[in-house]
């Protein structure tokens, strides 16, 4: 398996990191591979994927290009396609961008050498291949994920408050066993990545960011030793938020939209602070919402390290599913 050696230094100074190249990058990943595996992410393949498609003929080797940067025959991605977040402030999409558009020719085909398993084709030695890509990215960017990107951003930070959450719970070992497929903490300072056969890495005075995607993609990067990244998927509810917030009609006119809202929101527990970020309410507002359902035995809250969560009692599940199914 591939595991990092981790020690307690590292996990203090980690971070979650929001990255648009990352977002764009996974909505790539998922357009390529024709991926979906929600309702949410299924209408938004089913309305970009044809222009995608086009966009991939239109640039002759571009589909040849992607396949092999996205190691269609290793799984390995090529490293100058991920680039590691600096980790440093709130760095803008064409930012990130730039350090792809700025590889040399050299260093692309060294890492597409590795990605695609051998020699590369003649399509493949041409130059300007990572400016290529960046124009591609950057077409997602534009036609696919800036549109909605409030709305992403928003599922984003909540994945990050409720990753919180599970820290100050349960610790590292809750916060980070199944961020991705085959992540787990092994304990004795090793976090399990991936369950390839991969060399462990040592990462004892690296910086390690956890960069949260809307797309079920994931994938690591590191730059040279000093900074190691973690992408993963938003949890199932939070990436279906547009599935997870729709309010039942007539549970709308019963509750109020606005309340409504939240109470379909808790079909897991959630801080109060998430459910701003989803919502777009007021603090105030999601408090008064909250308090009528505590009142009215829809709502339970638990306090979890120093986060109080609320949830759905069996009541709420009751009138939620009845709305549901009405």
């Amino acid at each position: 398996m591939g595991w990092w050696q981790v020690n307690a230094d590292t996990l203090a100074g980690s971070r979650f990191v929001v990255s648009p190249l990352a977002e764009a990058t996974a909505s790539l990943f998922s357009l390529e591979r024709r991926t979906a595996t929600h309702p949410g992410e299924r209408g938004w393949l089913d309305a970009h994927l044809a222009a995608y498609r086009e966009r991939l003929a239109a640039e002759p080797g571009l589909a040849a290009l992607v396949r092999a940067a996205l190691g269609e025959r290793t799984r390995w991605i090529a490293d100058f396609l991920t680039p590691t977040p600096t980790g440093e402030g709130d760095a803008s999409f064409a930012e990130e961008l730039a350090r792809i558009r700025d590889t040399s020719d050299a260093t692309a085909r060294a890492h597409l050498t590795v990605s695609y398993g051998g020699p590369l084709p003649p399509a493949l030695l041409r130059p300007g291949l990572p400016e290529l890509l960046a124009d591609l990215l950057e077409w997602v960017w534009t036609r696919t994920v800036l549109p909605r990107w409030p709305r992403v951003r928003t599922v984003i930070e909540a994945d990050v408050v409720a990753r919180t959450a599970q820290l100050s719970q349960g610790g590292w070992a809750e916060a980070l066993n199944g961020m991705r497929p085959g992540m787990r903490w092994l304990g004795e300072s090793r976090l399990q990545i991936n369950t390839h056969e991969h060399p462990p890495r040592e990462t004892s005075g690296a910086r390690l960011l956890f960069v949260p995607v809307t797309p079920r993609q994931g994938w690591v990067s590191w730059d040279a030793a000093d900074r190691y990244a973690v992408v993963y998927p938003c949890s199932g509810v939070l990436a279906d938020a547009d599935r997870a917030t729709a309010v039942p009609e007539p549970l709308g006119r019963l509750l109020g939209p606005a309340r409504a809202g939240v109470l379909v929101l808790l079909a897991t527990p959630m801080s109060t602070s998430q459910l701003v970020t989803l919502t777009g309410q007021g603090l105030g507002s999601v408090g008064r919402h909250l308090r009528v359902l505590l009142d009215a035995g829809l709502v339970r809250r638990r306090r979890t390290g120093r986060a109080v969560l609320y949830f759905r009692t069996a009541a709420g599940e009751v009138l939620v599913e009845a709305q549901r199914d009405g």
